[in-house]
This record gives C-alpha cells, sequence and structure tokens, in this order.
C-alpha cells in the first residue's frame, strides 16, 4: 500500500504493547513504533525493567516504558514482537508467555518479525496457523505446527508476521490495515 494511503489510516485510541530486551533488531522495534505512533496509536515498550536502557544488535538504545510483569493484556489491543536475538531470552519469562496466549485467545493482534516468532512458538499459540518469519526459525515454526509460508508478510486471522527488516513495509501496512478496524475498548 502506498505511504499516502497508509496515512490515512488511523489508530486513535489504540493500544499496542511492544517487547523489548537487549540484542532486539533495532529496525523491526524502531519502524514498528514510530509508524504506530505517526498513525494515532499508543505505544508501550515493556521490558524487564521499567525505565532501563536495552541495545539494540546495531547499538540504537531503546528505553522501556514499562516493566513486563506489571502488563494486564486487557490494556492493549494486541502486541508487536521484534526480532534479534532479545526473543530468545524473553520466552523464557512465563509472564511473556501468558500474555502472548491471552491475546491469541482474545482475537488480537499478535505480530512478529523475524525472529519474533520464538515467542509464539513457547506460548504455544501457532499450531495450525499460517506463519512466516526469518529462514533461520523456520524448523523452529513448522515443529511447533505452524503452516511455514516464504513471504514477506503472513496475515492469519489475528497473526501477522514476517521474515526480515526489509519486509517492514509490508508487515506494518498489514498491522495498521489489522488494527485500524478494531474498535477501541
Amino acid at each position: 500500500m502506498p505511504p499516502s494511503l497508509l496515512s490515512r489510516r488511523s489508530l486513535d485510541g489504540i493500544r499496542v504493547l511492544m517487547l523489548v530486551g537487549d540484542d532486539y533488531e533495532d529496525l523491526e522495534l524502531w519502524y514498528p513504533k514510530l509508524r504506530l505512533e505517526e498513525a494515532g496509536g499508543h505505544v508501550t515498550l515493556a521490558g524487564a525493567m521499567q525505565g532501563r536502557t536495552f541495545s539494540g544488535k546495531h547499538g540504537y538504545p531503546c528505553t522501556s516504558d514499562a516493566m513486563i510483569g506489571d502488563m494486564e493484556a486487557d490494556d492493549f489491543h494486541g502486541i508487536v514482537i521484534p526480532g534479534g536475538w532479545m526473543p530468545d531470552k524473553l520466552r523464557r519469562d512465563e509472564k511473556v508467555l501468558d500474555l502472548v496466549r491471552y491475546f491469541a485467545a482474545q482475537g488480537k493482534l499478535v505480530a512478529a518479525i523475524c525472529h519474533g516468532g520464538w515467542i509464539p512458538i513457547s506460548a504455544g499459540v501457532y499450531r495450525g496457523v499460517r506463519v512466516t518469519g526469518s529462514p533461520g526459525i523456520k524448523d523452529d515454526l513448522v515443529n511447533a505446527g505452524a503452516i511455514w509460508e516464504d513471504t514477506q508478510v503472513v496475515v492469519d486471522r489475528h497473526y501477522v508476521s514476517s521474515r526480515k527488516p526489509a519486509d517492514l513495509p509490508a508487515f506494518m501496512a498489514a498491522i495498521v490495515d489489522m488494527l485500524a478496524g478494531v474498535v477501541a475498548v
């Protein structure tokens, strides 16, 4: 979708949770955060500690707005999970997995890019879901029961997934389209 059409999508009243931790993929966090805010959405960056500055794989800093342990899924319309090595660490946190399970069970947006798919895998929510992700986790996705597709973005119900930073425009167009149809709670 051309940027001129994307800018017409309003996400006023939409709240999105994003995860942050050390070694996040810089573009996969910042592009979605800024794109969602540009459309009028509110993004909360949650990490292991509130106010902690985390370093991306390429050195870009990100300070968390909140602590993951304090997050409640009912406060958000969806979750966006950036890639990098961060998801491998955060998927060991039961609160992260509970949040993703709740979003999935409620039919709320669960979006993951690149290695971000590790978290929905560990949450057990990808069985029977069409997804894509980094080719490096293809076997993990398939072994978790997901239906793998090698394409820039896959939308299956309330799940959105992409493979890599180059896919971010398609990833965010799908997310914005999905969230624009959501009625604020």
